[in-house]
């Protein structure tokens, strides 16, 4: 590595410039302030379920907490579908400490959100030599509304995470160059290591860095110095390869929305969200946590102006390169960073995302803030118009973050706001559905999935069949608990229609079936479920009672027995299959021992407190030649059936109590 031009001298220092470390920790203690201010709130808001439960509190491999096991797993497993494993280790970590307290996990998120905003701070401050301009940037970055998603949503843990590592990584950069030395390039690399091991989206980071090189560095002040700092993004570059590679692997078994759809439509909505993210910026109104896929229902119009846009400011920004150095930079790190989650190769239903914002609109606020800051030179009160203009806008912010966090308390709050300021957004209504369902609001719940099936009809193109066919299962679910037995039926078949693999629906359709009466076609979805992986003990369970219903008891066993390979200690496979084997109108069926061994299983398991366990297992004493057994197991119970307000279970005891007594076993299935 060849040594490299010095770093150019500070930028000339205002009045109100000043190198006192006393200012310095002032500007970082109001930083902090700013941000507990705004998220702060956070900490007392719950999980969500969108994303939380698969990043942590239905992941048995995160919640069992941090250990050298779970740390393995974490580099050699996708964690929900993409290799970050520092971010995976954090959030063992924080089960680890916290358990499944949502206040720990919210702590550890607006922690390191504060982290990263004093190391913005301090990273511009030692880049550019401008104190006040550098803590405007870091204010403005810290109490964004645009950053409430990442700050305030726990599964979104690798934006806050590798943000500190983007940090570190550019401040170690900025001592490589401005002094070269192995040990300061290794340190360089280890910092971009571990932020491609928080969130892949650092890919872009090596362009950056050369982005600096341009401005504030202005290292390129030849042809060999432009060459050694490109050399000296080859091995960085590899680690961003690496990474992208790593999440491929993590994505491919995916179904990603954006993979599927047409190109052009990705081309056009990439375009409109470069622009959309730059409207978002300078008016962050109408935020939301979803924002659906456009299609090809965007103009043409608004597609070409949108490419004029971006354009005209690309050529804008290097007509100016010369004179205003900072546009390039600021312009280029916000398209380059933005390039792997805008649309073209991302994995996904959203048109864009505020999260993805994180980082990339840094590059606008150093580009926004240095150049009103050189448009006011020649005013006579430049310095007090730059501190009015710069407080009004950190309290506006501040004022529209807070509200925008505030929706984030819960789930019915985050998706009622998302449908309020969004149209033709399946995905919140969908949400809003589940969350009145889980509420007992079934008519709200009808009137959400047929809102959302109204921008989703039946059929279409495959990359949405998946979405469609949860939207025919979701109102089959809220009609079964309206009792529209009938309507639930025809929602369930369009669901399987549309996407025959879904074996959620198939298993609800088969229930409704089971219960019109309808055994053999509720057989046959049974089937379509046990046939459709993972495997699932409670399907196999459920198509042998149906089968038992037929008389078709070998294969009902076979299930049975499949079961109990799955879930061990099923309470309800031991049962039935101690009871079919002891009372099987099918003699070579019959199996009074085996019977009797999974009936005491099942005794064990239940503590002698489920009259359905005991009842099998009088049939096993019966069955086995032990009448006198029988007779006391089936007395304690009739006694729990009676306890119990079990009346049909009751009865049966009764008349088989007169079949021990008899000294015969029960002679068929009952």
């Amino acid at each position: 590595m060849a040594a490299s031009p010095s770093c150019p001298k500070p930028e000339r220092r205002s009045p109100l410039y000043s190198s006192s470390a006393k200012i310095n920790i002032l500007c970082c203690a109001s930083l902090a302030a700013l941000i507990w201010l705004v998220f702060g709130q956070a900490l007392w808001h719950g999980f969500v379920e969108y994303d939380d439960q698969n990043y942590v509190y239905e992941n048995h491999d995160i919640t069992g907490g941090l250990n050298l096991r779970s740390i393995e797993w974490a580099f050699s497993h996708p964690h929900a579908r993409n290799w970050h494993p520092l971010t995976t280790i954090s959030h063992m970590a924080d089960c680890q400490i916290f358990g499944l307290n949502p206040f720990g996990h919210h702590l550890t998120n607006i922690l390191l959100h504060t982290t990263v905003v004093l190391l913005l701070f301090v990273v511009l401050r030692q880049l550019t030599g401008a104190l006040w301009r550098s803590a405007f940037v870091a204010a403005i970055f810290a109490i964004h509304p645009l950053r409430a998603e990442s700050v305030a949503w726990i599964a979104e843990r690798k934006d806050v995470l590798s943000g500190i590592f983007f940090m570190l990584t550019l401040a170690a950069y900025h001592r490589y160059a401005r002094t070269p030395s192995i040990g300061r390039y290794v340190v360089l690399n280890l910092m971009l290591a571990l932020g491609l091991m928080s969130k892949p989206m650092l890919v872009t980071l090596p362009f950056v860095l050369l982005l600096l090189d341009h401005w504030p560095l202005e290292a390129f002040a030849n042809k060999r110095s432009l060459r050694t700092r490109l050399l000296d993004k080859i091995p960085l570059l590899a680690l961003s390869a690496g990474s992208c590679l790593a999440t491929v692997l993590a994505q491919q078994q995916t179904i990603g929305y954006t993979q599927q759809a047409p190109w052009t439509w990705r081309v056009a909505n990439a375009l409109v969200s470069y622009v959309t993210y730059i409207w978002q910026m300078l008016w962050p109104a109408r935020l939301a946590l979803f924002y659906p896929h456009p299609e090809n229902r965007i103009p043409a119009w608004e597609i070409w102006a949108a490419a004029a846009l971006i354009g005209g400011i690309t050529v804008l920004v290097f007509a100016l390169r010369k004179r205003h150095r900072y546009l390039v930079t600021g312009w280029l790190w916000y398209l380059g960073m933005l390039a792997p989650v805008i649309g073209i190769v991302q994995v996904g239903m959203q048109a864009h995302a505020d999260r993805y914002t994180y980082l990339p609109h840094i590059g606008l606020y150093l580009a926004v803030t240095w150049s009103v800051t050189e448009l006011l030179q020649s005013l006579r009160f430049r310095e007090r118009i730059l501190a009015i203009g710069a407080a009004v806008l950190i309290v506006a912010a501040s004022v529209c973050a807070w509200v925008q966090t505030s929706y984030w308390r819960d789930d019915e709050s985050l998706w009622s706001h998302a449908a309020s300021v969004t149209s033709n957004n399946n995905v919140a209504s969908y949400n809003l559905a589940t969350i009145c369902l889980r509420k007992g609001r079934v008519t709200e719940a009808m009137a959400a999935y047929e809102r959302a099936l109204a921008v989703r009809p039946g059929g279409g193109p495959t990359y949405y069949s998946l979405d469609v066919a949860l939207l025919h299962n979701g109102l089959g679910t809220a009609l079964d608990c309206n009792g529209s037995l009938e309507r639930a039926i025809s929602e369930y078949r369009a669901a399987v229609r549309i996407r025959p693999d879904y074996a959620e629906a198939h298993f609800n359709l088969a229930e409704d079936l089971l219960k019109n009466g309808d055994i053999k076609e509720a057989i046959a979805h049974y089937r379509d479920v046990v046939e459709t992986p993972p495997p699932d003990a409670g399907s196999h369970l459920a198509l042998a009672k149906a089968l038992v219903r037929t008389g078709a008891e070998k294969e009902a066993a076979f299930h049975l027995g499949k079961a109990l390979e799955l879930e061990p200690n099923s309470l309800a496979a031991l049962s039935n299959l101690a009871w079919l084997l002891a009372t099987s109108s099918d003699s070579t069926l019959r199996n009074g021992e085996k019977a009797i061994e999974f009936a005491e299983r099942a005794k064990q398991l239940s503590q002698s407190n489920d009259a359905t366990v005991l009842r099998a297992l009088a049939a096993a004493y019966a069955e086995n030649g032990q009448v006198a057994k029988a007779l006391e197991t089936s007395e304690r119970a009739l006694s729990l059936a009676a306890a119990q307000g079990r009346g049909n279970t009751a009865v049966a005891l009764h008349r088989e109590r007169l079949v021990y007594e008899s000294r015969r076993s029960y002679p068929q299935n009952q």
